[in-house]
């Protein structure tokens, strides 16, 4: 055993493709999360009643079978008048990112980004053989719609856009982006809208009209569904078949695929939890300016805010007052910056009450250390 232990030691081990040894590594920091979650933008309250009662009828017998996602594609094809051709479900928005990128991406091929933005874009496609091309927004963190129509190229293959984005809770028109569309024909465009109910702007009518147009969606946010992993991607027939071909046709797990139904059936419940955030963003926005906070306008279920040079001792405070906020100075263009959830009025009410005291903190500490 001692020899065998000797020569594995010194053996030479298996190495992994080239990207995937230069790919930017993601570290959610989740752990410890038992207090009001205003740093991941999920739903701050729960899902619909409708879902735990479908979760309560879940036999274990059924839990033997390998999960059907067809179907269940058909029922959200037609919530979203598609055809069911036109739609395929995914392990979370995440999977769809990675199987679109993975089908169309190859060698000499550019990825075009509008920064700051989803970190997950550019960490799937550094495992390609793809180049990612960034269009640095301005201060005021506005869609670079003219700069980014001067970047697309030849080589452009993919062009994402979260609409709105994250984390400057920002959003692009739709007419932009149906001209960047017209713009690059020999490129999908993608556009992620992860946090659309909150925003309530659409290009999903769009697809199967638009020959290069993809939209994906999120069950995460809006629905309360972060915990099962369900995302969607919609676009032409001619797109979504070689899509499919990369899709592992088992991805989706069946409680997934059980309580996605009745999670669209209740409307009742989506539309009180997205007019509860859109009150609270409202009041939460109008405390930042009154304690004289930078915040950027957003069309989405948080608020960046200009916190400076403090930023970490700021996220650290909001935990220790038991509510936790997330760090973007890491992103372009985003130094200082810290993005905050939405949730219903009575948390932000919280989230005020320990935002103040953390800012009365932070004051303190700048005079004692002031020379």
């Amino acid at each position: 055993m001692t020899e065998l232990a000797d020569k594995s030691a010194t053996a030479i081990i298996p190495s992994p493709r080239r990207h995937v040894q230069a790919m930017k590594e993601y570290h959610p920091p989740l752990g410890n999360r038992d207090v009001l979650r205003l740093d991941f933008n999920e739903n701050t309250v729960a899902c619909s009643p409708k879902v735990r009662e479908v979760l309560g009828r879940i036999s274990a017998g059924s839990l033997t079978r390998y999960p059907e996602r067809a179907p269940v594609e058909a029922i959200v094809a037609a919530h979203l008048s598609l055809a069911p051709e036109q739609v395929a479900l995914t392990n979370g928005v995440d999977e769809a990112i990675h199987v679109l990128f993975e089908t169309f991406l190859e060698e000499g091929d550019e990825l075009l980004l509008p920064v700051p933005t989803y970190t997950m874009y550019e960490v799937y496609a550094s495992a390609t053989d793809a180049r990612v091309v960034t269009v640095l927004a301005g201060d005021d963190l506005r869609f670079p719609f003219k700069r980014l129509l001067a970047a697309i190229s030849p080589r452009t293959k993919i062009i994402a856009i979260a609409n709105p984005n994250s984390p400057s809770g920002s959003a692009a028109t739709r007419s932009q982006l149906l001209e960047i569309a017209v713009r690059a024909p020999h490129a999908v465009l993608l556009v992620d809208e992860a946090y659309f109910h909150f925003h309530g702007e659409t290009v999903i009518d769009q697809v199967g009209v638009i020959p290069n147009l993809i939209v994906a969606r999120t069950f995460s946010k809006a629905y309360g569904l972060a915990g099962l992993r369900l995302g969607l991607l919609a676009g032409p027939v001619e797109l979504m078949r070689w899509i499919r071909r990369v899709l592992s046709p088992y991805s989706v797990n069946s409680l997934a695929l059980a309580c996605l139904p009745p999670a669209l059936e209740d409307t009742a419940y989506l539309d009180w939890y997205v007019g509860e955030v859109l009150e609270a963003r409202a009041e939460f926005e109008a405390a930042l300016d009154e304690v004289c906070v930078r915040r950027w306008p957003s069309r989405a279920n948080f608020v960046l805010v200009e916190i400076g040079a403090q930023h970490k001792e700021f996220t650290r405070l909001m935990s220790g007052a038991g509510v936790l906020v997330r760090d973007r100075s890491t992103d372009p263009g985003c130094h200082g910056r810290v993005r905050i959830t939405i949730g219903t009025r009575e948390q932000m009410r919280q989230a005020v009450a320990a935002l103040n005291e953390t800012l009365s903190v932070l004051k303190m500490q700048a005079h004692q250390h002031a020379p």
